[in-house]
């Protein structure tokens, strides 16, 4: 098997690649401390600059406890969660992508998304979607959402395998089976609780409302598990693109690489719609948009999809608590496919141009 090039090397000889990651992640970091800036609340930028400078340990004065707490607990923990979901949805977009070699995979093709919806309907049914005695911090609903996910992913898996080792025919197959098998299940749940039928619409639009740092704690291990898993395995999708043959000549157990990749990109799913519901179109459009800009090789593509995943995922949910009146707030997951959509269809066009030309 050839020597695996050291990633820093591989980098650095791309400095295009290397700039675009580089201003990503500073507009990251730029947007996190603008976005709370908004609120329902009303703070002076001065006053949310102060709170962040004592976070960052670089402002002695005492800071109003009210204030901290609206600045950090409320606004932060959100933004946090906000680039944390967007990264991990983008990134397991990039794996669905290339490891099924199907450009509109994404977490609703494997039936990622469709289980963790399945999980918070029974959630919401059972009545566990509030703080009870003995319930976590955040309650029962991201934890039923994340066992849907998973309970769905190892569905896919077992259906895939019936038919021999695992193949990219035989799971988008399966995801097709497992994500209408669960649709019709959340149609059925909604005829049988009819009182739960807005509370699960919500939840399934997606919405970071009231999502707090008890969220991210949750989120962490899933994503961090995740991106390792999809980090290790990276090289060996850009081998997998050249197809099942050509990848095991040249060393890659295609069955194993498959499925870890899988589990690793549907882990980052699953963590994210668990605590945010199911967001739509970050990971079908981010993908695209960053391959469209500096190639297909997934390593870069994967940290520059992340990096624009998180962007997106922060001022799509800016919007979403801002653009109405009297602190009501959109799911941000309509921001999404209002900004999604059409961008999708425009990018559709310019391939087709492309191609045509």
């Amino acid at each position: 098997m050839p020597r695996d090039p050291d990633p820093a090397s591989v980098i650095l000889k791309r400095p295009r690649v290397l700039w675009i990651g580089c201003a990503l992640a500073l507009a990251g970091l730029v947007s996190m401390a603008a976005s709370t800036l908004f609120g329902a609340y009303p703070v002076p930028a001065g006053r949310v600059l102060t709170v962040l400078m004592s976070l960052a340990g670089l402002e002695t004065q005492p800071v109003d406890p009210t204030l901290a707490a609206v600045v950090l607990d409320l606004r932060l923990s959100r933004i946090v969660l906000a680039f944390l979901v967007g990264a991990a949805l983008a990134s397991s977009g990039v794996v669905y992508q290339g490891l099924l070699q199907n450009p509109l995979a994404d977490p609703f093709t494997l039936g990622v998304s469709g289980g963790a919806a399945f999980g918070a309907s029974m959630a919401v049914m059972l009545g566990l979607t509030g703080i009870a005695a003995g319930a976590p911090a955040y309650g029962f609903l991201p934890l039923f959402s994340l066992l849907g996910a998973l309970g769905a992913l190892a569905a896919v898996i077992a259906l895939g395998r019936m038919a021999g080792p695992l193949r990219r025919e035989t799971l988008v197959l399966a995801g097709i089976v497992v994500a209408t098998f669960l649709s019709a299940l959340i149609s059925l749940i909604k005829s049988l609780d009819e009182e739960s039928v807005s509370a699960i619409v919500f939840w399934i639009i997606g919405s970071f409302q009231g999502r707090t740092w008890s969220h991210v704690r949750l989120f962490l291990p899933y994503f961090a598990i995740g991106m390792v898993v999809i980090a290790r395995y990276s090289r060996e999708l850009d081998l997998l693109a050249l197809g099942d043959v050509q990848a095991r000549q040249l060393g890659v157990e295609t069955g194993r690489v498959r499925l870890m990749l899988l589990i690793g990109a549907s882990l980052a799913a699953a963590g994210a719609v668990a605590v945010s519901g199911v967001i739509g179109f970050v990971g079908l459009v981010v993908p695209h948009v960053v391959r469209l800009v500096q190639g297909a090789e997934h390593r870069p593509l994967l940290v520059g999809s992340a990096l624009l995943g998180g962007l997106l995922m922060v001022w799509s949910d800016v919007l979403a608590r801002t653009l109405l009146s009297g602190g009501a707030e959109l799911p941000v997951g309509v921001i999404t496919a209002l900004l999604g959509a059409p961008f999708f269809c425009l990018l559709l066009g310019r391939r087709r141009a492309g191609d045509a030309g």
